[in-house]
C-alpha cells in the first residue's frame, strides 16, 4: 500500500501525486491552479462602468457660445476683430430676469397707484372706495410722485422750497406716526408716510387753481380753507384705525397743522 495514503488513514493525499517532487528524502507539495479560489473581502456593491465617451461641460458650453457667437459687422467691427478686440463688440443674451419690464423691477404698479389716487381725492363715504386700500397696502412711489408733483407747482420763483418739502415730508410724517403710537394706534411709518404723501393731493389741486382766482381774496382763501380741510380729512379718516376712533381729534389737529405749513411753502405766508 502506498505509504502516503497510509499517513492519511487510507484517504488519498489532498494533492496530486504528480505535483510532489522528492527533495532530499521529503516530498514537496506544488499546489495547482485548482487549489487558488478568489474571495471578497468586503459587501461592497459591484463596480457599474460604462466604456460610453463622456464630453467635458465646460467644453460644451464654450462651444456653445463660440457657435453662437457672430463675428461684429461694420468697418468699426472689422477693424477691432483684427486686432484682438472684437469681444468689445459681443452682445450677450438677456436672462429672463433681465427682460422684465422697470416697472416690474421697482415694484411699481401703475394701476394701484391710479386707485389710490382716486381714493384720496374722493374720500367720502358713499363713493364706496376701498380706502384701507392706502392704509394696507403702503407704497414708497406713489407718495413721492405726489409730493414731487407739489414740490413743482411750488418752484415758480421758490426753486429752494423742492427740498424742504421733501424734509418736512418725511419728518412731518415721523411726528404723525409718533403720535399715533403714543395714542395706541396700530401703524406703522410706512403707512405714515403714504398716507401723508397721497394726502398731499388735493392741495396740488388747488394748487393749479388758485393763480386763476388769486386776485379775489376771499375766494382765494376760501380755496385754501377747503384744500387743506380736504387733505386733512382724507388723511384723518385713514390714519385714525379702529384704536383711534374716540381719540380722532388728537391726532387729526397735528395732521391739520402739518397740510397748512405745506400750504405755506406754496403761497409763501
Amino acid at each position: 500500500m502506498d505509504t502516503s495514503a497510509q499517513d492519511y488513514g487510507g484517504n488519498p493525499p489532498p494533492y496530486s501525486e504528480k505535483s510532489a517532487y522528492p527533495l532530499q528524502g521529503h516530498s514537496v507539495m506544488v499546489p495547482t491552479t485548482e487549489d487558488f479560489q478568489f474571495v471578497t473581502t468586503g459587501k461592497g456593491d459591484d463596480l457599474i462602468g460604462s466604456m460610453a465617451p463622456t464630453t467635458d461641460t465646460n467644453l460644451t458650453e464654450g462651444a456653445s457660445k463660440n457657435a453662437m457667437y457672430s463675428p461684429p459687422s461694420g468697418p468699426a467691427g472689422q477693424y477691432l476683430e483684427k486686432r484682438g478686440f472684437g469681444w468689445l463688440m459681443e452682445v450677450e443674451d438677456l436672462d429672463e430676469d433681465d427682460k422684465k419690464p422697470l416697472l416690474e423691477e421697482l415694484d411699481i404698479d401703475m394701476k394701484d397707484i391710479y386707485y389710490k389716487l382716486r381714493c384720496v381725492l374722493m374720500p367720502l363715504p358713499f363713493l364706496k372706495f376701498n380706502r384701507e386700500v392706502v392704509r394696507d397696502n403702503p407704497d414708497f412711489w406713489g407718495p413721492l410722485v405726489v409730493v414731487l408733483l407739489y414740490s413743482l407747482v411750488s418752484l415758480y420763483g421758490q426753486f429752494r422750497v423742492v427740498s424742504w418739502i421733501m424734509t418736512i415730508w418725511i419728518c412731518g410724517s415721523v411726528i404723525i406716526f409718533i403720535l399715533a403710537r403714543v395714542l395706541g394706534g396700530e401703524v406703522s411709518y410706512s403707512q405714515c408716510l403714504g398716507i401723508i404723501g397721497y394726502s398731499l393731493l388735493p392741495l396740488v389741486v388747488i394748487a393749479g387753481i388758485l393763480p386763476f382766482v388769486h386776485a379775489y381774496y376771499y375766494i382765494s382763501l376760501s380755496i385754501k380753507v377747503l384744500g387743506v380741510v380736504w387733505a386733512t380729512y382724507s388723511a384723518g379718516t385713514l390714519l385714525c384705525v379702529q384704536e383711534l376712533q374716540h381719540k380722532r381729534p388728537l391726532l387729526l389737529y397735528p395732521v391739520f397743522l402739518l397740510y397748512i405749513y405745506f400750504l405755506s411753502l406754496y403761497t409763501g405766508a
